[in-house]
């Protein structure tokens, strides 16, 4: 591993009024840390689906678009899983600021395929375009694995459904920018680099705008985050707070090594199976709505800028629903997951129902919209909060990541950017309704089998 990026040492611990006033204060700058950091990430990872209605005049097919956006899911589910375990390894102080600044630099790189090779190259410029938004994928999977490194380490199993559920919204107000900043950076910049080219203001607004705000905020989460209490001479926060899980060992705080992460805490464990398959639906859902929406309100006749707005609302309802589904986990569930992430599963198949029947009336496809964001939301949150818990925190990147990789590679690469682009093209946007609709039912089939097998329940010492 390179040295930069390795573990700072332990520190002997202090205890007191001040070690503790210390301790309240890092918590809420390092949680704050990771909030600022992981909203970066979705300043730029899925920009090319907004950039989508406007490439389709440059001579570039729904379906080729399709498979590049999906490439970026791709490159995001295998870096979730293999740079989790490298995360586990690492300084989330430097691993995650790292992350984001190769992810805007990549994304920002987007404009040369479109602008400067073109659909008069297409092999050539897609091709360009797989690559570089692989890599945006690639580099985004090193921002949940830290994160959800310094959640575990930084706050007690009992209050981690409802702290992560907080945590979880910054990737709604990250992604929720997207479409404003298309819409306003296009119009702020884009005659100040392409003169009367307006055909090409909106690279300025998807990739350009958003990769440089990425690189401030990379500079402040770095100023926020520190990697372990431990690392700053404090204890562990189960000592720190007397809130010990029933199964937990000192061994839980040491560094462990890539084959007892995977082998001993990982791949043998069934129920994160369970969910990791159960994710790959939800994710199927989350991404098939969410991706191609403006493609699906542009083909009703809604221009690009209402199109912006109504993905900023997708992303934006997803907070509420965000934090009612961790304070339910929490609070009605006692620590379980698997019953919330049903529940709203079943009400976010209500609304497909409701957007599928009537797609031709607009004022409730955004409120349809509006409720899958709100309840989609939480089972993607409370899925990791549940890989979280059924491993101990050494392994935490890790087996976020296994659930992360089936999400994004199976649900969110191969079924709701590659199949759905696929059938969107081919039969037309109804049978894309249908899939979302299996996809919800399986997504409830797999968590219900983890029912009755969650740890839930917590223990002092």
């Amino acid at each position: 591993m390179f040295a930069f990026l390795r573990q700072p040492e332990y520190k002997p611990a202090e205890t007191g009024p001040e070690a503790d006033a210390r301790y309240r204060r890092l918590r809420w700058q390092v949680f704050l840390g990771a909030f600022v950091g992981y909203a970066g990430f979705y300043l730029v990872r899925k920009n090319l689906s907004m950039a989508i209605p406007e490439m389709e005049p440059l001579g570039f097919a729904k379906a080729e678009l399709g498979f590049v956006l999906g490439l970026n899911a791709a490159g995001y589910a295998f870096s979730k899983f293999l740079m989790g375990s490298v995360s586990d390894r690492s300084n989330a102080r430097v691993f995650l600021p790292l992350g984001l600044v190769l992810s805007a630099v990549a994304m920002c790189f987007m404009i040369v395929p479109i602008k400067y090779i073109g659909a008069e190259h297409k092999m050539l410029a897609i091709g360009v375009m797989g690559v570089l938004n692989t890599l945006v994928g690639w580099f985004n999977g090193m921002g949940w694995p830290p994160c959800g490194r310094v959640m575990t380490h930084w706050f007690s199993q009992n209050e981690r459904g409802t702290m992560m559920s907080v945590w979880n919204c910054a990737h709604n107000i990250g992604g929720g920018l997207v479409g404003p900043m298309a819409t306003y950076g296009a119009v702020w910049f884009g005659s100040w680099l392409y003169g009367a080219h307006e055909k090409f203001y909106f690279l300025v607004g998807t990739f350009a705008f958003p990769a440089a705000v990425a690189l401030f905020v990379a500079l402040l989460a770095y100023v926020l985050l520190r990697d372990t209490p431990q690392s700053c001479g404090l204890p562990s926060i189960e000592a720190w707070r007397n809130d010990f899980p029933k199964d937990y060992s000192e061994k839980h705080e040491e560094t462990l090594s890539t084959k007892d992460i995977f082998f001993r805490y990982v791949l043998n464990n069934k129920y994160l199976w369970f969910i990791a398959l159960s994710n790959a639906f939800v994710y199927m859902v989350r991404y098939g709505c969410l991706d191609w929406a403006p493609a699906i309100l542009k083909a009703k006749g809604i221009d690009i800028k209402s199109a912006g707005w109504a993905y900023f609302a997708y992303e934006y309802a997803a907070i509420p629903g965000t934090l009612l589904c961790g304070w339910v986990s929490d609070r009605l569930f006692k620590g379980k997951r698997a019953m919330p992430t049903i529940l709203f599963m079943l009400l976010v198949l209500v609304f497909i129902v409701l957007y599928w029947l009537f797609i031709d009336n607009l004022a409730v496809v955004i409120v349809s919209l509006i409720g899958i964001g709100f309840f989609i939301y939480g089972p993607v949150m409370l899925i990791g909060v549940q890989a979280l818990d059924l491993a101990p925190k050494n392994a935490a990147g890790t087996a976020a990541g296994l659930t992360g990789f089936f999400g994004y590679f199976l649900g969110t690469f191969i079924l709701a950017n590659w199949v759905v682009g696929w059938v969107a093209q081919t039969a037309g946007w109804s049978w894309t309704f249908l899939l979302l609709i299996v996809a919800c039912i399986l997504s409830i089939f797999f968590m219900a089998l983890t029912c009755g097998h969650e740890r839930g329940g917590r223990e002092g010492t």
